[in-house]
């Protein structure tokens, strides 16, 4: 059979051609392909930590979640909520907590753990969702699988591991700040649930200073008269433990446990080790305190003014965790904010590099190996007394980076955020930390 001329041409184009549809198909196929993996990949990593966590040495099963049930049920049965002693220690935190901490005493302790990892994971689903939207934007239909593996990303940061080893409430804090920070149109009175997470642990209370400097008063007021309404309420079901923590408990901060060990990370807590055996004078650290809570506080202003908002909320949780006078690992659980904001849209290779590196510093667990280091005389102590003080550290040069990156536009987008649906847009380190 003769070809006319050109005819071979015409084959091997034809030839090149997918069946009609088949092309779409794949298009579909694999950001679906890439969301399953991804997703498997993620709960693979929540196994693991729930089999560490949940299933490891029974003596170090969420001993702080013990302290909250133990508070519970000391409210439930009108016993002195700061008199008792739990196995992790004694009962540090308001009132509220335990007030809110009584359904817990109503079940079964192996069952108390178990229901309390949706108020772990399912926050921190939140606050990745949230602080990743640039990124996640622009993934598009692979959104739901880079969110998969920036989830177990995250799961598996020091501060979030000891939120489950402890059995902690910090990401559900942080969560709360976020969103009400965050959200564009909230349905609530905008400051409220920032007023919730303060009368729980008073930490969160920076943002409202946070809302005060970037103008938006209103929220503010709203913040604080929650925080006094959950507060006086609380102190009308618990009188007499209402006014123990706020006439003796708040103001001594030794009832956490020894401020100087290496799982404290706030500015306090690196003075106490840089002078240790010998005191470190409070002066000094309340001059600090000054200086860094008006230079961040100034960078969070600036960067709200300039359009990044993201970015002064992440530079307002790192200064929660610096100015408190104790601040656990678990309490540094704002950094996922800060990676987002540093990772932006993933276009600065600068910044996804800084932001790997410092996920890279929150998964290596350093301060407790450098306390490990010094107790066994492993290192000079210089370098010890550095790795304690990692963390810290850390948070302060990250005001800094936070502040010195310009936005770009996705940074300034108050409404990027991911697509709907593919078709749019170890235990003994763990454990050793506060011992």
């Amino acid at each position: 059979m003769a070809l006319r001329p050109g005819g071979w041409n015409r084959i091997a184009v034809l030839s090149r051609k997918s069946p009609p549809g088949g092309g779409r198909a794949a298009g579909r196929r694999a950001p679906l392909l890439a969301s399953l993996l991804a997703g498997l990949l993620a709960l693979g990593v929540l196994a693991y930590l729930v089999r560490l966590g949940l299933f490891g040495r029974a003596g170090f099963r969420m001993l702080d979640l013990g302290v909250y049930r133990a508070g519970g049920i000391a409210v439930w049965h009108g016993r002195p909520l700061y008199s008792i002693r739990a196995k992790a220690g004694m009962f540090t935190y308001p009132p509220v907590s335990a007030v809110l901490a009584v359904p817990l005493a109503l079940m079964r302790w192996r069952v108390a753990q178990f229901v309390w990892l949706p108020m772990i994971y399912v926050p921190l689903a939140v606050v990745v969702w949230i602080s990743f939207r640039p990124l996640l934007r622009r993934a598009r239909r692979y959104a739901p699988a880079v969110f998969a593996v920036l989830f177990a990303g995250a799961a598996l940061l020091t501060p979030l591991r000891q939120e489950l080893h402890y059995g902690q409430v910090d990401i559900f804090l942080v969560a709360l700040c976020l969103v009400d920070c965050a959200a564009e149109r909230p349905r609530w009175p905008r400051g409220a649930l920032i007023g919730l997470a303060t009368a729980i642990k008073l930490v969160p209370g920076v943002f409202i200073i946070y809302l005060l400097i970037t103008g938006r008063r209103k929220a503010a007021g709203v913040s604080a008269l929650t925080f006094a309404g959950v507060t006086g309420l609380t102190w009308l079901i618990a009188p007499r433990d209402s006014a123990a923590y706020w006439t003796s408990a708040v103001f001594d901060p030794n009832r956490l446990g020894q401020n100087t060990q290496a799982a404290n990370q706030s500015l306090r807590g690196l003075l106490l080790r840089l002078f240790a055996p010998s005191p470190a004078p409070a002066a000094l650290w309340l001059a600090a305190a000054l200086l860094v809570a008006v230079a961040g506080f100034a960078a969070a202003r600036a960067m709200h003014a300039r359009g990044q908002d993201m970015a002064g909320i992440a530079v307002t949780g790192l200064l929660a965790a610096l100015l408190s006078p104790v601040a656990w690992i678990h309490h540094l659980c704002w950094v996922v904010i800060v990676i987002g904001v540093l990772v932006g849209d993933g276009r600065d290779r600068r910044r996804v590099l800084t932001a790997a590196a410092a996920a890279v510093l929150f998964a290596s667990n350093l301060p407790v190996r450098g306390k490990v280091l010094l107790e066994a005389g492993g290192a000079p102590i210089w370098v010890t007394r550095l790795m304690e003080a990692s963390y810290g550290l850390a948070a302060l040069a990250l005001i800094g980076i936070l502040y010195a990156f310009r936005p770009t536009g996705a940074d300034l987008d108050p409404a990027a955020a991911p697509p709907e649906g593919p078709a749019s847009a170890d235990e003994e380190l763990l454990a050793g930390s506060r011992r």
